[in-house]
């Protein structure tokens, strides 16, 4: 629907959803656990560990007293570095419980980003397994074998029976409100380097009302979900565990993806919602290892693929294979808590938005498209930057307020970096980007990011890293490169160079050497030429 006015905002046409005022988020995932106590609600897909609705309810109050007897304060920030586990939603939970800050990150982390994300947050402690304990001091490990032989680190299991001995009488009173912070995840944001996001429980609590205003009473306790996008991402904490726990369904939790694993832990744990990313998609269609299974034993209603469009034709064969699988294309933002557009219930007399949309309007929230020259919104079918109000918009970036003033407006908007239009059925479409992010695989790299790895080389004068097409990954990472004089390394050596200073994700794939960067009177980079003669290169030198 279209207000009036000479603005152009866009609501749902979906009324408006309650959002309760004096919760904390752990209280509402966890809302009625008890009538679902001896029910599954995280069951490891590898090694068939499992934590009951009693365990989760249990291990999140245990483990929120434990942190506190360590001196956890309100506000402390606790960065979580662990693949997916099926502790990890009792780890996150228990942070916020203790009104702590949650603040997840890539276990594939290079050490030197941990670090940058430590000192960002004024982090007070760090929650690792002992994989990846050598890249971190002062830990709590979580593991199930001892971890006496470890130095400085507190073995999670060891943590928890101890909690139980400490008496809780001796600590501080805790009031725990919806204004405080319960997550800090780190974002690019609509540019640059990483920053801190500051959500707070109000925040996220809004944005589960909205997005799951669509599930009806019968799904309750019905829905079991594939828990492979990371949980250190927004998307994973809240679309994927605070959103199942709330509707008291199943987590399949995966640590890691492989082909054949992942359709065995569709098949096996009859997995119905699986929210994943379009190279998945790709290698479900054309990967001849789905030939050795019988597909006709899925139980899967939906996969929801987000964090990069999905090529038409890549839908099309998708739906081909699976018939009876719907498929939704969703987007969201860290900054606006998860997810901010969606697909509705069929069952619940809600349309499903059009192919290769984002969905339509969730309710509460407002949306308008923006002339990115002149601020003007604009009306339907109209191309614009996507801006969005609510309750879900984030409490700012942490430790910046220039960032902040530039992503959130006076009037409250978010100006998301994203160019997009609605039709005249109220279904979005993204266009096109105004921020510079890579993405790959789903995962977010700036460019800006790897130029200033690149120009810490004694032999770079220049560089300028843009995004290159590719099919399994949707976008990799390459770069332009402007040499000193007398310089010697080879483009490969760049290649190393930047991959042994950042996660394997962020990797420069492909460097080629020029004599300059074109930039635009103000300094900008231009991107999009370079992108296109980088292409031209490589397609001259492949029919050569």
């Amino acid at each position: 629907m279209e207000a009036a006015g000479d603005q152009h905002i866009f609501r749902s046409e979906y009324p408006a959803v309650p959002v309760p005022d004096n919760v904390t988020l752990p209280e509402f995932v966890l809302q009625d656990a008890e009538l679902y106590a001896e029910k599954v609600a995280f069951v490891d897909a590898f090694t068939g560990k499992s934590y009951t609705y009693a365990d989760v309810v249990r291990d999140t109050r245990r483990f929120a007293n434990a942190l506190r007897s360590l001196g956890l304060r309100k506000k402390h920030v606790v960065v979580v570095m662990l693949p997916n586990v099926a502790e990890y939603g009792i780890v996150a939970l228990g942070i916020m419980a203790a009104g702590g800050v949650f603040s997840g990150i890539n276990p594939a982390s290079h050490p030197s980003e941990i670090k940058k994300q430590v000192e960002a947050a004024d982090a007070k402690l760090i929650v690792t397994d002992d994989v990846n304990y050598e890249k971190v001091r002062n830990v709590i490990v979580l593991s199930d074998a001892s971890a006496a032989h470890l130095e400085g680190p507190i073995n999670f299991n060891d943590l928890l029976t101890a909690a139980d001995r400490a008496t809780t009488s001796l600590l501080p009173d805790l009031h725990v409100s919806q204004d405080d912070l319960c997550a800090l995840p780190f974002s690019s944001g609509t540019t640059g380097t990483s920053k801190g996001v500051m959500l707070s429980h109000a925040n996220v609590v809004a944005n589960l009302c909205s997005t799951l205003f669509s599930v009806g009473p019968e799904l309750i306790g019905q829905v079991t979900t594939l828990g492979l996008i990371p949980f250190f991402h927004i998307y994973g904490i809240t679309g994927i565990c605070c959103a199942t726990l709330r509707n008291k369904g199943k987590v399949v939790v995966m640590g890691r993806y492989d082909l054949r694993t992942f359709l065995n832990a569709l098949i096996a744990h009859e997995v119905t919602f699986a929210p994943v990313v379009p190279p998945i998609i790709l290698a479900l269609v054309k990967n001849p290892i789905v030939e050795e299974f019988d597909l006709k034993r899925l139980k899967l209603a939906a996969v929801m693929t987000a964090a990069a469009p999905l090529a038409p034709e890549l839908l099309t064969a998708f739906e081909s294979k699976f018939p009876g699988v719907q498929v939704q294309e969703a987007y969201g933002l860290t900054e606006h808590s998860c997810i901010t557009l969606s697909h509705g219930n069929p069952a619940k007399g809600q349309r499903i938005a059009k192919k290769n949309s984002v969905g339509f309007i969730l309710p509460n929230l407002e949306v308008k498209f923006i002339d990115p020259e002149t601020g003007v919104s604009l009306p339907k079918n109209t191309h614009g930057e996507i801006c969005v109000r609510s309750k879900c918009v984030m409490m700012g970036y942490f430790n910046n307020e220039d960032e902040t003033t530039r992503t959130i407006d006076k009037e409250g908007w978010l100006h998301t970096g994203d160019i997009g239009y609605i039709d005249d059925d109220g279904d979005i479409f993204i266009v096109d980007r105004i921020k510079e992010l890579i993405k790959y695989k789903g995962f977010q790299v700036a460019p800006a990011e790897l130029e200033a790895i690149l120009l810490t080389h004694p032999s770079v004068d220049d560089a300028a890293v843009v995004p290159l097409p590719d099919e399994e990954a949707g976008e990799v990472p390459a770069a332009w490169v402007v040499k000193v004089k007398g310089g010697k390394e080879s483009e490969e050596d760049m290649v190393k160079f930047v991959a042994s200073n950042v996660a394997h994700y962020k990797k420069v794939r492909v460097v080629q050497f020029v004599e300059s960067i074109p930039k635009s009177p103000s300094g900008k980079i231009m991107r999009r030429l370079i992108k296109d003669q980088m292409l031209q290169r490589i397609r001259s030198s492949k029919s050569n």
